[in-house]
């Protein structure tokens, strides 16, 4: 017996630094003894070797926290301020009521959408039916894509004044998705017309349900020959106004002949969605004009005299309101939007966004946040690219210039302020990407996602501050920052 104690004792005095070097049998010994051990091989909670990963108390703790410095903030806020929110204001911006002169310009930019649209079909339609050969059909429709891009700068150019910046902003945003989804529609046709052509058919378009086109069990395709109860559409037999007219409307950017279709409309989603847009329009509303913008002109001065201590503390000042407003955008656009025309369309797939808050880099933040855009670049610029012998590397940097291209014409253009801040900011996330890649290589994943939030978070109110100067200077001259600098 002593001898087994001696061992015991011998054992003891070695190095452990984890419980799982510890032998079952000693511990079933120690626990054997009459001291009546309470002490076993265990790390402190806060070290990662303890495996431990419960801390919804310090999440509910961060919360409450944030919750509290906002409160502190909108106080401060309405103290210095007053209440500023406006609701005939909000008329006067969203009509442009009260703004520019009386021709309307931004209504007939709207109407006249129609014709680049009914121009696209016509040039289908003549390469469908052989009037037209390729290489004509080609360059009509790039003149046809170049006009309606270069339409709104001119218009709003030259009549500048007659334009309220919400109407030139919904026009640029507008020529923006029609490019897109034309760019699909030509190029989708482009691939069923160098295909094998089937025979013409009289077949119509019909309402496919998710259970009519379900897969079968082992993954296979649909077999060549369709049941009686399924009617799918061929080309050409797409080319008509009725199916360009559903894909302009339906929330995606990516043309098919055939898309998923719901049964029904779900009533009770369909409101909440309503009330969801309707709501969140309104307090956005109410944030820009009681918080964004007093924030935004205080900011002025300082970033135009290169104060850098109060430039940052009008930039941090300004991120929290900037950035709940982009919280909120996402959800309203992302989620109760498009699914309200997803519902009234009927249409079944309602991937717009997946979860792009737990990107690790920022590559993944852009493939995951906004899916119709990256769905599209995907399929019509980064895959033909590679098809054609481009590397992944120039088909990813031909991605990153078109996008930061189109965040450039939706800001440069309604401000009537031709800078390129919005473009180096969308070209900067190609180093801000390796930059990303090394940190989650080294430090891990966590702190990978911690330089996507912070980019976020400081690079919007940053590029808000720096287009407001610009603005400011370019309208108005450097005589009046004092003027516009304060509320």
């Amino acid at each position: 017996m002593s001898s087994e104690n001696e061992g015991l004792r011998l054992r003891r005095t070695k190095s452990v630094t984890r419980a799982e070097e510890i032998q079952k049998q000693e511990a079933r010994i120690r626990k054997s003894q009459p001291d009546k051990p309470c002490h076993r091989p265990r790390d402190s909670l806060f070290s990662w070797s303890s495996d431990f990963t419960n801390f919804t108390g310090f999440v509910n703790w961060a919360f409450l926290l944030l919750f509290m410095g906002g409160i502190r903030l909108l106080l401060e806020n309405l103290i210095k301020y007053g209440v500023r929110v406006d609701p005939e204001q909000w008329v006067i911006v969203l009509t442009g009521r009260g703004e520019g002169g009386p021709e309307h310009p931004s209504l007939y930019l709207f109407l006249y959408s129609i014709v680049p649209v009914s121009v696209c079909l016509l040039i289908e339609k003549g390469l469908a039916e052989d009037i037209l050969i390729t290489r004509a059909g080609i360059i009509a429709h790039i003149m046809n894509l170049c006009l309606l891009v270069t339409l709104p700068m001119v218009v709003i150019h030259f009549k500048a004044a007659a334009f309220s910046l919400m109407g030139a902003t919904m026009v640029c945003f507008l020529y923006s998705v029609l490019f897109l989804k034309l760019w699909s529609y030509i190029q989708v046709n482009a691939w069923c017309r160098n295909s094998c052509h089937p025979p013409k058919t009289t077949l119509r378009r019909q309402s496919v349900s998710l259970s009519q086109l379900q897969l079968p069990d082992n993954g296979h395709t649909l077999p060549e020959t369709e049941p009686d109860d399924i009617s799918l559409v061929r080309y050409p037999d797409n080319l008509n106004m009725k199916d360009l007219a559903f894909f302009i409307f339906a929330p995606t950017l990516c043309y098919e002949l055939n898309f998923p279709r719901t049964e029904r409309i779900r009533k009770r989603f369909l409101l909440k969605r309503l009330v969801e847009v309707v709501v969140l329009i309104q307090l956005m509303m109410c944030l820009f004009q009681q918080w964004i913008i007093p924030s935004v002109k205080n900011s002025l001065i300082p970033f135009s005299n290169m104060d850098v201590v109060k430039a940052t503390e009008r930039l941090l000042k300004l991120s929290i309101p900037n950035h709940l407003v982009w919280l909120i955008f996402f959800y309203l656009m992302f989620h109760s939007f498009l699914n309200l025309m997803g519902e009234i369309l009927h249409f079944a797939d309602r991937n717009f966004y997946c979860d792009w808050w737990n990107a690790n880099n920022i590559d993944i933040f852009w493939r995951t946040w906004n899916m119709p855009v990256h769905r599209w670049a995907v399929r019509h610029l980064y895959i033909p690219l590679v098809e054609i012998g481009y590397s992944k590397t120039m088909a990813s940097t031909c991605v990153f210039f078109i996008s930061a291209f189109f965040h450039e014409y939706l800001v440069s253009v309604p401000l009537q302020t031709f800078k390129i801040w919005a473009f180096l900011g969308m070209m900067g996330q190609i180093p801000l990407s390796i930059l990303c890649h090394t940190v989650e290589k080294k430090f891990g994943p966590r702190w990978g996602n911690i330089i996507v939030w912070a980019s976020l978070i400081l690079g919007q109110p940053l590029c808000i501050m720096m287009y407001y100067h610009d603005y400011v200077i370019t309208h108005f001259g450097e005589a009046l920052i004092d003027s516009y600098g304060t509320v």
